[in-house]
């Protein structure tokens, strides 16, 4: 039968050395989109199969794990490099591809494949003709359509880079727009005309503006449950889906220049490594966008001007959490530390941040690093709350006189909201009304014989009424809490006004919205330090380019926090004998706290001793000459309770430095004749005889 399929094939190069081996055809395309839409292709490779057992080969291996996977440098190919090895283990006798690009597209992989079939007598077939590598004529040919292959693969790359460039320097080479843009009929980028959408990425942009964090603005979307549009790429029919905004929406929004009116593209770089002998191709995403091969400013309508889009970057990076960024000036929250992210030391340049301690976390201190990391030391450190307090002072003096327009401003503000909100609701509200009649329709249009297609239309009518209704709940709540500003709240508003200073001091008043208001009239504060007269020298920078300046006193350290004078007197008496550990230990057995509100343990006893110079030992001082009340009981071989009754009557002395001190009983007291007396008394008769004189007994048996 073999003999009869080599002789229909007409083909001589086929012996059966080669059919006794397997048949391998080797299937691959270079992208997933072409697995996907270009079928016919795959179809003519997977025929080859049939080629082969029409030649002759009962034994046929399809290998298609390359399909999606692109031959180019720095791609590793699991099939190809399979292939290869079971070829140089003898156990190919053809190779059956469509064409030579389908191999490789380096000479590099073509040479090394050749190599190893010649070596090991591999024919190589695209199904019209076998190609021996052998021969010489067949060398010459297989060579010649490698290398056409790799020159016209790569020229046509050029040639289509070249043209995709020239088309997006134009801004017309179409590619995913993010949510709010689309491409019109003309091939230009343009604003999505459904107004739902356009009010919903303006009011991203608003809100960033107004409360200045990513996260605090993507938190704000939760909370007002409103929904943001998001491009389903992946779904057949495409368009807007909406939903609450996931995680790093928000931010994937504020950093695209495309809603700043800007074409970029040629964003991304490539660069190849050559690593364990490997060539590994590195993609480098998100470099300076100006930077890109094509940046082409108002290109289409945005919804900010590229200039708020620049703002908006500095903002977002001053944000930044790394303490290697020295500009960074942090989001407002609500810790202590009210100049956290806008001072600036004075002496070394660098930004100060702040420190908290104290029982809560939250009592704060500004330090600056100076070459402190370096092994070096802190350039300047000083207390936070009365800097803070002498800070406010002066800056309420400054803005308090505006305090009535800022109320006022508020209050429009606050009516504005509410209104915003109840217009983005109605536009929710308009789109699903059109959902609801357009799932009606599809439902009414359906035979209501096939239960199967009706009762699953009929489910979707009944969701899409279920938020329709939902929607007009809270679109109700809204309107609800719409309304003007009367006389009344007028009046009361510029009352609060008036009493700005008050309004800042109110425990109500958080820091975060203080810091705000700092930040949004003051650009720096920068201070210094007079080390002769122990002056903190501070230069406002006001935003507009007035500079003030304020001068106070360096807070003393350990103001408000200083530890009692009891507890430092009775740290002095048993520092002369006893370990830090068993000072701490009486004082929390005493009750008492350090000046923090914590309970004390051995680093805070070493560390209050340090602070106030007074001497003592980190392990306590054994004295053989004086015991505590376990050692002598353990001495005069009686219970505790004897020895404290014994102390209790005057006839043993102790020694207590203080209340729940160890005691100290002197070894010669213990060893004093009337002490043992009192003790021989004891074990004869059982009885502690305290007081007056002993009884003499007479013993029971005498020596005879």
């Amino acid at each position: 039968m073999t003999n009869v399929t080599i002789a229909m094939s007409g083909n001589s190069k086929i012996k059966e050395v080669h059919l006794k081996r397997r048949a391998a055809v080797y299937i691959r395309q270079s992208s997933g989109r072409q697995v996907l839409h270009n079928q016919e292709s795959q179809r003519l490779q997977y025929a080859l199969k049939a080629k082969a057992v029409e030649w002759g080969w009962s034994d046929v291996e399809i290998i298609d794990c390359d399909l999606g996977i692109s031959a180019s440098v720095g791609n590793k190919r699991v099939g190809f490099d399979g292939m290869t090895a079971a070829v140089a283990l003898g156990e190919v006798g053809i190779i059956f591809s469509r064409e030579a690009s389908r191999l490789s597209r380096t000479d590099k992989d073509w040479a090394r494949l050749f190599e190893v079939c010649s070596l090991f007598d591999t024919l190589i077939s695209d199904g019209d003709q076998i190609y021996d590598s052998n021969c010489a004529d067949d060398q010459l040919i297989l060579g010649i359509r490698a290398a056409m292959s790799v020159a016209e693969l790569r020229t046509i790359r050029i040639r289509l880079v070249a043209g995709m460039e020239n088309k997006a320097k134009r801004g017309e080479f179409q590619r995913a727009l993010p949510a709010g843009y689309i491409w019109d009929s003309c091939g230009k980028v343009v604003i999505d005309p459904d107004a739902r959408v356009k009010d919903a990425i303006d009011l991203v942009f608003k809100k960033f503006r107004e409360i200045q964090s990513i996260r605090q603005t993507h938190l704000w979307f939760h909370a007002q449950n409103i929904e943001l549009p998001v491009h389903q790429y992946q779904s057949p029919r495409g368009g807007v889906t909406w939903q609450l905004p996931k995680q790093g929406c928000v931010h994937r929004i504020l950093k695209n220049h495309c809603f700043a009116g800007v074409y970029v593209w040629g964003r991304d770089s490539v660069r190849m490594d050559y690593v364990n002998g490997n060539v590994v191709k590195r993609r480098k995403r998100g470099c300076d966008a100006r930077k890109s091969k094509v940046f082409l400013e108002g290109n289409h309508p945005g919804y900010i001007t590229i200039d708020e889009f620049e703002e908006n970057q500095i903002l977002i990076s001053k944000n930044c959490l790394k303490q290697t960024q020295t500009e960074r000036v942090g989001a407002a929250r609500d810790g202590q530390g009210l100049l956290g992210g806008i001072l600036r030391c004075g002496r070394c340049g660098r930004k100060i941040y702040v420190v908290y301690y104290g029982k809560s976390g939250t009592a704060s201190r500004y330090i600056c690093r100076g070459d402190y990391n370096a092994g070096g030391r802190y350039c300047i450190a000083f207390g936070g709350s009365t800097v803070d307090k002498r800070f406010s002072t002066m800056f309420l003096g400054v803005i308090s006189p505006f305090g009535v327009e800022a109320s006022m401003q508020a209050a429009k503000g606050s009516i504005g909201k509410s209104r915003e909100k109840a217009g983005i609701i109605a536009r929710k509200i308009s789109q699903l009304e059109y959902e609801v009649k357009r799932s009606f329709e599809q439902y009414n249009s359906v035979d209501p014989r096939n239960r199967l297609v009706a009762s699953e239309l009929e489910q979707r009518w009944n969701h899409k009424l279920e938020e329709l209704e939902s929607a007009r709940r809270e679109h109700s709540a809204c309107e609800e809490e719409q309304h003007d500003v009367s006389a009344i709240e007028s009046g009361k508003i510029f009352a609060l006004g008036s009493r700005f200073a008050d309004l800042w001091a109110n425990p109500l008043c958080k820091n975060s919205l203080k810091k705000k208001v700092i930040r949004t009239v003051i650009e720096e504060v920068v201070v210094n330090l007079d080390d002769q007269t122990e002056t903190l020298k501070f230069a406002v920078h006001w935003k507009g380019g007035c500079h003030t300046a304020l001068d106070m006193p360096k807070p003393p350290a350990g103001v408000g926090q200083k530890t009692d004078d009891g507890d430092l007197d009775i740290i002095r008496k048993m520092a002369a004998r006893y370990c830090d550990s068993d000072i701490a230990r009486v004082l929390n057995r005493m009750g008492r706290m350090t000046a923090t509100g914590k309970r004390w343990n051995g680093t805070r006893i070493q560390s209050t001793r340090g602070n106030h110079n007074i001497p003592g030992h980190t392990t306590k001082v054994e004295d053989p000459e004086v015991l505590t009340l376990g050692q002598a009981a353990k001495f005069l071989n009686v219970s505790e309770t004897t020895v404290k009754n014994l102390v209790a009557s005057g006839e043993l002395e102790k020694i207590q430095v203080v209340p729940w001190a160890p005691w100290e009983i002197k070894r010669t007291a213990l060893s004093s004749d009337r002490m043992r007396q009192i003790i021989d008394c004891l074990h004869r008769s059982g009885k502690l005889m305290l007081g007056g004189n002993l009884p003499m007994q007479r013993e029971l048996f005498q020596d005879l």
